[in-house]
């Protein structure tokens, strides 16, 4: 290289490009999830993750000096950045397919240049890709887990932006032409440590736990959380314990070129990776420290094992590995809707079992060889590493000051007004994983939805969007922040559910994270959680229970959760996904075993959500229509509580549908309408379903209505 310049130049246009190709290859799974997400079945559209298998037509000749090219690589780097744009299309299938091509051209784009004759082509694409990545990680810190490409209109047009000017300097520089005729001599006296298909694996298992574990500096602190108070490290600040074990690891791979074919470096990742899975809380973060800084070592290494082979059956292999690796991880959770899901059940020990082994086969199995990176010092001066490092310490710098920019204190009391009524608002939502109906990322209309609601405490169903194929967000991180609310997430991501979470302005003080009998069907979570309401505990109880085709799953589930509800000696509510109708065998349950009140054992109208309650004075109940946010409804009630030392309270039991009867602190957000009959299904968040129902005491509702005779 010529001079700092230059090489700052090709650092930074391949990291963008890095970063580019990370947000087509995480980006195409959440769009080809969502059609069989929203069926539960599958559809036919996964039959678009066979672009992750183009590699296979590298096989030929004429094909893969086609894409190396100056024409077809050029050809190919635009296809990859205007399908960035794919955000903006119409429609969530146009986004699909556009997706889809880009991911396809991307992935090419890699093999032409990783595969190059160029030893310096190949170095500069092998560190953009890594610093790209570790980009994709500050930039989500930035942006509390989403990734900023998707995040937003004006993001998505900031990432065209500089991929554009990445790819214009690509195409103006070509390829790092001086150098390929002796450098072709040099890559081909290089030889493998081991065969393509080793190779392949290998580096397919690689990109798994890269996606899965660290797509995101959060997903290990999902995967250890137990209830409170001895709950684990909070994504905000122990997330940037990820993101320092992550630059740790990428140095590694620059200073120790030899360390990955160490067996006992091996053992040392094996023994982060199962205790990540096995142990919780700091524990197993520490096993997530550890698999960070192994991982990120051994990557250039498999890289420059997967591209010493062809690259069309090696890459195949490793794509293929990848693919079967992540639908194997969802049949460990869909196992109830997805064919021979008997065999998969919750058996994600086997895909990391498998994940070890082809480590060791990839790096260890063979004896001593060249390495690639090791040949590439001879030619790049040792200076440079140093320029490359503090690139790194820079996007490190980034991300920290991300954390400190977002740490604040966890204080989110209510207005000293309301606390003095003692109200507290629940409202339960299946919230469908942050996508609304069509496919669009909704967090931000969800969030001013909620916040609208007036809700002091929000359960969430079917919010664990932290795996690879549902974007590796953190909801309850973004909703916790946006809202000023304290959360509990669980149970653990690790555990084979679709996730609950409860957001609350209260302080949590104490909560247990349950998974259900669940026999035949999904594993069902639940959360039994204490919160202090101005010096009052107050249980919730909220859970995601089975579907209505699995019967046996359902009573025993009923029976468990009225078990906890019956248990309890504080004032209790329960927030729950039932799929029974009102008078159902696990409706009578929650009432006579769990010692539940309906909120309004009137509506007969209902077949999912219910909210149940215990030692509190029922003040509303509202149905707010989801406007296509989810396919779900919110639901929310409003609870006085009473004073326990007075031995004559009762409970509110006269319905009230004339909001000007009703005291003003005790209505819902007028800006959601007023009392309506039937459903809405218009694209408006509106009451339905024959609320707002207001309860009152007896005594005046029957003076309010001598009054008017």
């Amino acid at each position: 290289m010529d001079s700092k310049k230059e090489l700052l130049r090709n650092v930074l246009s391949e990291s963008i490009l890095g970063f580019q190709f990370w947000s087509l290859f995480t980006g195409l799974f959440p769009m080809v999830w969502f059609y069989p997400l929203n069926q539960l079945d599958i559809t036919g559209y996964e039959v678009l993750l066979g672009v992750l298998l183009v590699p296979i037509f590298c096989e030929n000749d004429m094909i893969l000096s086609a894409i190396k090219s100056r024409t077809g690589l050029g050809v190919l780097r635009v296809i990859s950045l205007a399908s960035v744009a794919s955000f903006q299309a119409p429609t969530t299938f146009i986004r699909l397919l556009t997706i889809s091509v880009g991911t396809a051209a991307s992935i090419l784009v890699l093999i032409a240049t990783l595969s190059s004759n160029s030893l310096e082509q190949r170095f500069m694409t092998l560190w953009g890709l890594l610093f790209g990545y570790f980009a994709t990680l500050v930039g989500r810190i930035w942006y509390i887990s989403l990734f900023p490409t998707w995040a937003d209109l004006f993001s998505n047009n900031l990432a065209l932006t500089f991929g554009a000017i990445a790819t214009i300097d690509r195409l103006l520089l070509g390829t790092y032409l001086d150098d390929l005729k002796k450098d072709k001599a040099s890559i081909e006296s290089l030889e493998p440590r081991s065969n393509w298909f080793f190779a392949g694996i290998g580096f397919g298992s690689f990109l798994y736990v890269l996606t899965a574990v660290y797509g995101d500096v959060s997903v290990v602190c999902r995967w250890v959380g137990q209830g409170y108070p001895n709950n684990g490290p909070d994504p905000n600040p122990w997330g940037s314990g990820i993101l320092h074990a992550v630059f740790v690891g990428i140095v590694i791979s620059m200073k120790f070129q030899q360390l990955p074919y160490n067996i006992l470096w091996w053992s040392f990742g094996c023994c982060g990776l199962f205790a990540l899975y096995f142990l919780p809380t700091y524990i197993g973060f520490a096993g997530g420290i550890i698999l960070a800084i192994y991982l990120m070592s051994i990557g250039p290494a498999l890289i420059d094992e997967v591209f010493l082979h062809p690259p069309g059956r090696s890459v195949t292999v490793a794509m293929a590995t990848f693919m079967l690796e992540i639908l194997f991880s969802i049949w460990t959770i869909a196992y109830n809707f997805v064919p021979g899901g008997v065999y998969t059940r919750e058996h994600t020990g086997v895909i990391l079992l498998v994940i070890s082994i082809t480590w060791f086969i990839s790096l260890c199995w063979h004896g001593d060889s060249v390495n690639f990176l090791a040949k590439i010092r001879t030619k790049i001066d040792l200076n440079d590493g140093q320029k490359l490092l503090t690139v790194l310490i820079f996007l490190l710098t980034v991300g920290l000051t991300g954390f400190v920019y977002r740490l604040q204190p966890a204080v989110y009391e209510h207005k000293v007004e309301k606390v003095l009524k003692r109200q507290i608002t629940t409202l339960i939502w299946t919230f469908h994983f942050g996508f609304d109906n069509e496919g669009w990322p909704s967090l931000e209309r969800a969030a001013k939805l909620l916040n609208e609601s007036g809700a002091d405490v929000i359960t969430l169903l079917e919010s664990d969007a932290s795996k690879p194929y549902l974007g590796n967000n953190d909801l309850g991180m973004w909703l916790g922040e946006k809202l000023k609310m304290y959360v509990d997430f669980g149970p653990s991501t690790k555990d084979h559910t679709w996730g609950n979470l409860i957001l609350s302005k209260y302080p949590i003080v104490y909560s247990v994270h349950h998974l259900l009998p669940s026999p035949h069907g999904e594993l069902a979570p639940a959360i039994s959680a204490t919160v202090n309401v101005s010096g009052v505990l107050i249980n919730l109880v909220t859970s995601h229970m089975g579907n209505d085709r699995d019967n046996l799953d359902r009573q025993l589930q009923a029976e468990y959760l009225s078990n906890l509800t019956a248990r309890s000696h504080n004032p209790v509510i329960l927030l729950a996904y039932v799929t029974s109708a009102p008078g159902s065998r696990d409706y009578q349950k929650f009432l006579s075993k769990g010692r539940l009140k309906d909120i309004d054992d009137t509506d007969r109208d209902r077949w999912c959500e219910y909210i149940m309650y215990r030692g509190l004075i029922r003040l509303g109940y509202a149905r707010i229509s989801h406007g296509g946010l989810s396919d779900t409804e919110l639901q929310l009630a409003k609870f006085e509580i009473p004073d326990f030392e007075s031995k004559d309270w009762v409970d509110n039991d006269a319905i009230e549908i004339d909001p000007s009867k009703v005291p003003n602190d005790q209505k819902f957000n007028s800006r959601f309408g007023t009392f309506r009959n039937g459903h809405n299904w218009a694209r408006t968040h509106q009451f339905h379903a024959s609320t707002p129902k207001y309860f009152l005491p007896l005594k005046k509702a029957n003076t309010d209505n001598d009054d008017n005779l």
